[in-house]
């Protein structure tokens, strides 16, 4: 059971990225599933971790708590461009972005969102891995969320 998780976090690290070449590096030891282990789903969201659509994260956010965290894990200059209002930003591809994650209170809720999912949704994994409580991934990111409508703000 803890062997899967790791697959799946290195099969989304390894495939998932954001617009250039750039990856993500693990200190996680490569591991094999046991083809006979089919309890786990490997599409299956993390505990704690769920997809929600852009509207779904804003009427969330609306109401949130005082301790949520809308975390932005794409690089300073796209942050810049525009995030969602309150956003911290932690860019997945810096060296110490596992070291920055684990860092975090694991028992806040966390509004997680790059600019299309995809390093969003490894970023969750992790969030996942590391056991933490309350994590909603956008679903489509900055892309989506401006598709829906929904406003940015820039600095």
């Amino acid at each position: 059971r803890f062997l899967v998780p790791l697959v799946v976090a290195g099969a989304l690290l390894a495939s998932c990225g954001g617009d250039d070449d750039s990856t993500v590096d693990t200190d996680a030891p490569a591991a094999e599933a046991d083809a006979s282990d089919t309890s786990v789903d490997a599409t299956e969201a993390p505990s704690g971790v769920i997809l929600v659509s852009p509207s779904e994260a804003n009427a969330f956010l609306a109401d949130a708590p005082a301790d949520a965290v809308i975390l932005d894990v794409r690089t300073p200059e796209e942050f810049a461009e525009g995030h969602l209002e309150g956003a911290v930003n932690i860019d997945i591809y810096e060296p110490t972005f596992a070291d920055d994650i684990d860092a975090l209170d694991r028992d806040v809720p966390y509004v997680v969102y790059c600019r299309s999912g995809n390093r969003s949704s490894q970023a969750t994994s992790l969030m996942g891995d590391l056991e933490f409580e309350s994590v909603q991934d956008i679903d489509g990111g900055v892309v989506a969320w401006n598709e829906a409508g929904l406003l940015l703000v820039t600095g």
